[in-house]
């Protein structure tokens, strides 16, 4: 099931597209506006009492590492579960290419504006209870914030579970996801690290939320043409043609 081929130069791309999608998860209206107060949160403060602190508060740091293991947790045991499915129906993989590839197109021309699914305007979330200020509460809510669907991070996690479910083994499903939970993870803890200068972003950032979503947009688009075209082959072979020494990867 955990074979040797863990990586190689014909994932390469996939792992890229899922780092990408992570940290555009991370810079989402929907994610990126609540940072400050689950940090806060799970560090039993408030937003503003994180922000006046004399440097990084070991607390919320801790709350944060916390926290990125439970969405981490959830995001693995997503890949491991649409790896082993698209191995059990490893006849019909291209066939769940082609679909995947449509609906996934169709979740990129929401974000981009030219059509509007009513279902993507909705959240569904889960009560952590009241967990704040230890690390078993930031884990929990970790967990809770991974497995809620929010209108903007469900379809990009989507489509690198359509891209997990077309790899060859369980492994390499889930090192995409392992990645995606990078991307999104580390800016966390950056923010926890850093959560000062972090604030005084926030109020930068939030003029670009309507790009942000257009880029989601253009790249769910991207990743849907080059599931129902098999280019993220295409790519591997091109880059193993263009740099040979990547044949020496895996």
């Amino acid at each position: 099931m955990f074979g040797i081929d863990l990586f190689d130069a014909s994932l390469m791309m996939s792992v890229l597209v899922a780092l990408f999608a992570g940290l555009i998860s991370f810079l989402s209206p929907c994610v990126l506006p609540i940072v400050p107060p689950y940090l806060a949160y799970m560090a039993g403060t408030t937003a503003d009492r994180a922000q006046a602190g004399d440097g990084p508060d070991r607390r919320i740091i801790i709350a944060a590492l916390f926290f990125v293991l439970g969405l981490s947790t959830v995001f693995l045991l997503l890949g491991f579960a649409a790896s082993a499915l698209g191995q059990a129906f490893l006849q019909f993989q291209q066939y769940f290419g082609y679909a995947a590839g449509a609906v996934i197109i169709v979740f990129g021309l929401h974000f981009l504006g030219v059509i509007r699914i009513p279902l993507l305007f909705r959240e569904a979330r889960i009560d952590a209870g009241d967990q704040g200020g230890t690390p078993f509460g930031a884990y929990i809510l970790g967990l809770a914030f991974a497995f809620g669907w929010t209108p903007c991070i469900g379809p990009v996690l989507g489509a690198i579970l359509s891209m997990a479910a077309q790899e060859g083994s369980v492994s390499r499903g889930m090192l995409l996801m392992g990645v995606y939970a990078a991307g999104l993870g580390v800016p966390f803890l950056l923010a926890a690290i850093f959560i000062d200068k972090f604030m005084a972003s926030m109020q930068r950032m939030k003029r670009h939320m309507g790009r942000i979503e257009k880029i989601m947009g253009g790249m769910l688009i991207l990743v849907g043409i080059l599931l129902l075209t098999g280019g993220f082959a295409d790519i591997s072979y091109w880059l193993l043609e263009t740099f040979p020494v990547l044949g020496a990867i895996g």
